[in-house]
C-alpha cells in the first residue's frame, strides 16, 4: 500500500517548539494546542459546516477540511494544527457503512463476527482515504512555518468499539462480549486495525504530518488484563511499525481514563509522549510520567467554558507543575460546543505570555 503514496516524508523542523518539546526539551513557555480546537464553538466553523452537507462530507472535502483546520491557528496562534478529520474515517475507508445522525452522533452497520470482518476491504483503504491525505498536503502548505501539523487515528480498541457496537456506547456490551467470549476472533479485528491504522497514519505522514496522535478514548472501559491486551499491545505494535517506517516522527498516545495504567502504557508502548485526561493528578504525572516522556494536557474543558478566575487558576496550576519539564499544554479532552471563543483567546494569551504572566 505504501507504493501508492508518492509524497516524500517531510523532514522535521528543529525550530518548531512542539517538535523540540517532543524531543525532550523544556521551554520557558510550553507549546500548546487543544483537542477539537477546530469545531462547533467557532462561528466560522459553523459557517463552513453548513456548506458541507454531512459531517463525513466535511471530513472528506480537502478544501473544507483545510479551511476548518486553519481557523483556530488564525485566531489563536497555536503551536500545532491537528488535521480536521475523525477516527471513523478508518472504518469508512475499510468499506463499513458509517454515517452521522444529526444530534445523535456516529452510526455504523455493526460487525460482530468473522463474516463481518470478511466484508471489509483492506485493499482499497488508501484510495478511499485519499481526500484525507490531500487535505494534509494542503494544510501543511498553508500553515505558518513555526506551526507543527499533527495527524491522528483512533487506537484499535476504541475504533473497534464503534465498529462492533454500531454507535457510541457506555457499556460496550457487544465489543466486550466478543472479546471475552471469543478472544481469538476479536483479536483478528484488532490485528486488522493495527495494520490499517499504520497504513492510514503513514499516509498522513507521507502527505506532511510531522507528529501523530493515537486516541484511545475508551481505554478506561477495560479491566487491567484487557487493557494490556486490547490497548497496550496494539499500541505497541503500531508505534513499532511507525518507527520502522518513519523513525523521525513522534507518536503521542492518549489512553483516556486509564488511571494509573498510564504508567504501564508509557513503559510498554514506546510512545514519545503521553496525553493526560482531566482526572490525572498533576504531581503524580510530574513524578511518575514526565521523567520518562513529555506529557500533554490536561485542563478540564469545562474550566475553559467557565473562564475568568477559575480558568486562570486551573491553567496556572498546570503550567506551574508540569512546566518544569517537557510539556505540551492541552485539554484533558476536547473543547465543548458551549465554549466562548474569548475564553480560548484568554487561555492562549496566558500560555503565550508564560512565565511573565505568572503573578504568584
Amino acid at each position: 500500500m505504501e507504493t501508492a503514496l508518492s509524497q516524500i516524508q517531510p523532514q522535521s523542523r528543529p525550530d518548531r517548539l512542539l517538535l523540540r518539546t517532543l524531543n525532550g526539551e523544556t521551554s520557558p513557555r510550553p507549546p500548546f494546542w487543544l483537542m477539537r480546537q477546530a469545531g462547533r464553538y467557532l462561528p466560522e466553523y459553523r459557517e463552513v459546516r453548513a456548506q458541507a452537507g454531512g459531517f463525513l462530507d466535511l471530513c472528506l472535502n480537502p478544501d473544507l477540511a483545510t479551511e476548518v483546520t486553519l481557523q483556530p491557528i488564525r485566531r489563536y496562534g497555536m503551536d500545532a494544527a491537528i488535521l480536521f478529520s475523525d477516527i471513523l474515517i478508518l472504518p469508512h475507508a475499510l468499506g463499513q457503512k458509517v454515517w452521522f445522525a444529526e444530534g445523535e452522533g456516529p452510526r455504523l452497520d455493526p460487525i460482530r463476527d468473522q463474516a463481518g470482518l470478511d466484508r471489509l476491504d483492506v485493499a482499497n483503504l488508501t484510495a478511499r482515504a485519499e481526500p484525507v491525505y490531500e487535505a494534509v498536503r494542503r494544510i501543511r502548505a498553508a500553515l505558518p512555518d513555526p506551526v507543527t501539523l499533527i495527524g491522528f487515528a483512533g487506537s484499535p480498541w476504541t475504533v473497534a468499539t464503534y465498529m462492533v457496537e454500531g454507535a457510541g456506547s457506555k457499556e460496550f456490551l457487544h465489543a466486550k462480549g466478543w472479546a471475552y467470549r471469543d478472544p481469538a476472533g476479536f483479536q483478528r479485528l484488532i490485528d486488522l486495525l493495527v495494520e490499517t491504522t499504520v497504513t492510514h497514519l503513514s499516509g498522513q505522514i507521507h502527505a506532511g504530518a510531522e507528529v501523530v496522535q493515537l486516541f484511545d478514548s475508551w481505554a478506561g472501559a477495560l479491566a487491567p488484563a484487557e487493557f494490556a491486551r486490547w490497548s497496550i499491545a496494539p499500541t505497541q505494535a503500531i508505534v513499532k511499525a511507525l518507527k520502522d517506517k518513519h523513525p523521525g516522527v513522534p507518536v503521542i498516545g492518549f489512553p483516556r481514563g486509564a488511571g494509573i495504567g498510564i504508567q504501564v502504557y508509557v513503559e510498554q508502548t514506546g510512545v514519545d509522549a503521553v496525553s493526560l485526561d482531566t482526572s490525572v493528578p498533576l504531581d503524580w504525572a510530574a513524578s511518575a510520567l514526565q521523567s520518562r516522556v513529555p506529557v500533554q494536557g490536561n485542563l478540564d474543558p469545562l474550566a475553559l467554558v467557565a473562564g475568568g478566575e477559575a480558568l486562570r487558576r486551573a491553567a496556572t496550576d498546570i503550567l506551574s507543575t508540569l512546566g518544569k519539564g517537557p510539556f505540551i499544554f492541552n485539554l484533558g479532552h476536547g473543547i465543548v460546543q458551549q465554549t466562548p471563543p474569548q475564553h480560548v483567546a484568554d487561555l492562549a494569551r496566558l500560555i503565550q505570555e508564560w512565565p511573565s504572566s505568572h503573578q504568584g
